[in-house]
């Protein structure tokens, strides 16, 4: 049951949510967008997206309803319903001097732009940003995009978790090897609370991160248990889809891409061959399992991948 969240809300001392209007599949009831400090400039963390007058609305409200300003704005990462609202915010909700808008830069390395010649400040692994009565950590971590970072928030021992933890359910994943990686380097920290990106306060927060690691695991190895039990057969990605989850959920075309994301980011490059393949080569170049590459041919042009697994050896492919 998807939990119902007020439009603002005060979470602790030091962190009031304002939620970015933008409901959706992928965005469960909107972005969550976050004022934190305890000062009268605050940290703003996400903003939504672009052209929702309701959420400039609602993130006025909040600075007027708790007499506070914006200091400068982070996002978790590139994608449009964390870095959208930044536009509207800068136009609509001016400061003295201009915002510093900051985030991690993507690997590789790209300049990007933000609508009204905005720039942004790239911030780095182990980065701290400071306001008053909060001091956020940036941890890099990879998986759900190559720029996600999470904010350690000192004070709460909670981190801010963009969408590498969400409320409820699972989040789509571009590298599940770093995504992995990056679960475990959480799961180490011990956070007391998560605000995730999507959805309610996560307060079991240890837990979550575990159930995540352990879903992740499964799900590879039903989809290592199918190129085992039919070696040398071929599948496009939406035949995984339909044996590895049920059919009611396999109709959502997500989760297709959660698979085997073929999406082009704004940079024209091609994300990590997407899950499915993050999946075989989540175990390392040096294991007893391998991923290699190969072209089929142009006529049908499709990528064929070949696991070889303790000396017996699948085929499958993906569309692209």
């Amino acid at each position: 049951m998807v939990s119902l969240l007020p439009r603002i809300e005060r979470l602790s001392s030091r962190v009031v949510r304002v939620l970015g209007c933008n409901p959706g599949p992928m965005t469960l009831q909107g972005t969550n967008t976050y004022l934190v400090g305890t000062g009268h400039r605050r940290v703003l963390i996400d903003t939504g997206e672009p052209a929702i007058p309701e959420y400039i609305s609602c993130l006025k409200q909040a600075l007027s309803e708790f007499n506070v300003s914006i200091q400068e704005i982070l996002v978790t990462h590139w994608h449009r319903d964390h870095t959208g609202g930044i536009p509207d915010i800068c136009k609509n909700i001016p400061d003295d001097s201009a915002y510093r808008i900051s985030k991690l830069p993507r690997v590789p390395h790209c300049e990007e732009t933000i609508e009204g010649g905005h720039k942004y400040f790239y911030l780095k692994d182990g980065d701290v940003i400071q306001t008053e009565g909060a001091t956020l950590r940036v941890l890099y971590t990879p998986g759900h995009t190559d720029d996600h970072m999470i904010l350690h928030l000192e004070e709460e021992n909670a981190v801010f978790s963009g969408d590498c933890i969400l409320g409820e359910g699972t989040t789509v994943i571009e590298d599940l090897y770093d995504y992995m990686k990056t679960l475990k380097r959480l799961l180490e920290m011990k956070p007391d609370l998560i605000y995730p990106g999507h959805g309610p306060v996560v307060r079991d927060a240890n837990t979550r991160i575990q159930n995540y690691i352990s879903h992740r695991i499964a799900r590879e190895q039903q989809i290592i248990n199918v190129f085992q039990k039919n070696a040398g057969k071929s599948y496009t990605s939406s035949e995984l889809v339909k044996i590895v989850y049920k059919p009611s959920v396999a109709k959502h075309g997500y989760l297709e891409r959660n698979l085997a994301n073929t999406d082009q980011p704004p940079t024209g490059k091609k994300q990590s061959e997407g899950c499915l393949s993050g999946v075989l080569d989540y175990y390392g170049p040096d294991s007893h399992m391998k991923l290699h590459v190969a072209e089929e041919g142009t006529s049908d042009k499709r990528k064929v991948w070949k696991l070889q697994m303790r000396r017996q050896v699948a085929m499958f492919s993906i569309s692209v």
